[in-house]
């Protein structure tokens, strides 16, 4: 696979070939965690993924992911430490200690926000960044960010795209969730914005069965709604469809929109539910991520989870910032470029807070899949910001 992430920071710089030595300091340095600033040979990476436990299939494809961009981009300049996090908070801390004794000078992962919580203060305190995998964006900040599809900007692209279209009117249909609270509160956030209004939220238990309570809800607001953001993805998000179809919301009078949870062809065909056909949503742009998952496929035998294009593009960050020969090749002023960087899901840059803003095509559900009906903006001055 052709290299793949630009930010301006891409500079033809020699292999460093010269072996390992240790950082030199006035003094013994009593924890073994701290950072070497001028060490030699390949510029060491930790990956932290849980490769036993109950997530073990899912930690090492993102691990293959991230040998696959080491392999593509890397050479001999970047060293990848995987680490097992055992899929536990501690298991993550344990993990992120040992890699930053080995000199470590980013971590990569790791997957889940508690285990993210635990690692924070370990690598802030070594002053080493955290690229994580976590879409939980409280995990944000301090030199850790937050590499997930947070809902927000999922949220806000395609409402601003049906606002576009001339929705003033939005429902949101949230489980009870902390997903269901992120999806409430980006839509109460971004319609005023765009001078909308969200007229209705109903919430629900998340392992309620009975679809039939929440869509009736729906559809007893007068005047109906002109667009019903889900925030579910899946055989969940067919159900509430149909649901609310049966309950008088028509998909040709009241759009159905959703989020990135709909951008995973894993969970089977949402466009096999008529209800959910025409319906939107917000997804980085499938076309470099579907090659991905290709080649993928031809090495190791077995489909990647969806997010492990969070993986490669992680390495892939890693690679080029070692590749721009600078003395600290993963300063934050390097790490939080505004170009931003072009990766297997698209435009992105890295948020000074640890937020990550993508640049996302909008998507709508055919029978036969989805298609791209609004592109993702190829740069980040075209979204004006």
């Amino acid at each position: 696979m052709a290299a793949l992430l630009v930010a301006g920071l891409l500079s033809a710089c020699s292999t460093v070939s010269a072996p390992p030595r240790v950082a030199q300091a006035p003094q013994p340095v009593p924890a073994p965690v701290a950072p070497l600033p001028e060490a030699q040979g390949p510029i060491k990476v930790a990956v932290l993924v849980p490769l036993s436990g109950q997530s073990a299939a899912i930690g090492q494809a993102m691990l293959d992911a991230a040998q696959m961009a080491l392999f593509d981009m890397a050479g001999d300049q970047l060293q990848l430490l995987p680490r097992d996090t055992k899929g536990t908070p501690s298991g993550a801390a344990d993990a992120a200690r040992q890699a930053l004794a080995e000199g470590a000078r980013l971590i990569i992962g790791p997957l889940f926000a508690a285990d993210v919580a635990a690692v924070r203060p370990i690598a802030q305190n070594a002053g080493v960044d955290v690229l994580a995998f976590t879409n939980d964006a409280t995990q944000a900040g301090n030199g850790t960010y937050v590499l997930g599809f947070v809902p927000a900007d999922q949220v806000s692209r395609v409402a601003g795209f049906a606002r576009s279209r001339g929705a003033t009117r939005f429902t949101v249909l949230a489980p009870r969730s902390p997903y269901g609270d992120a999806v409430v509160n980006a839509m109460q956030q971004i319609a005023p914005r765009l001078g909308a209004m969200t007229t209705q939220v109903e919430r629900y238990d998340p392992a309620v069965t009975d679809l039939s309570i929440p869509a009736k809800q729906v559809a007893q607001e007068t005047p109906q709604p002109q667009a019903v953001m889900l925030a579910e993805g899946g055989p969940r998000a067919q159900g509430i469809a149909q649901a609310l179809a049966a309950n008088g919301v028509q998909p040709q009078q009241v759009k159905l929109l959703g989020t990135g949870l709909w951008d995973d062809t894993s969970q089977g065909a949402l466009g096999q539910e008529p209800a959910l056909v025409g319906a939107w949503y917000a997804a980085p742009a499938p076309q470099t991520r579907t090659r991905f998952e290709s080649q993928f496929e031809q090495v190791y035998g077995r489909k990647p989870p969806r997010i492990a294009t969070l993986a490669y593009d992680a390495t892939s960050i890693a690679a080029v910032l070692t590749r721009s020969g600078g003395p600290v090749p993963f300063d934050r002023m390097a790490m939080t470029n505004p170009n931003g960087f072009e990766g297997l899901d698209g435009l992105f840059r890295l948020r000074a807070d640890g937020l990550v803003e993508r640049g996302l095509a909008v998507m709508e559900i055919t029978p036969t899949g989805s298609r791209v009906i609004d592109p993702a903006p190829p740069s980040f001055e075209m979204l004006g910001q």
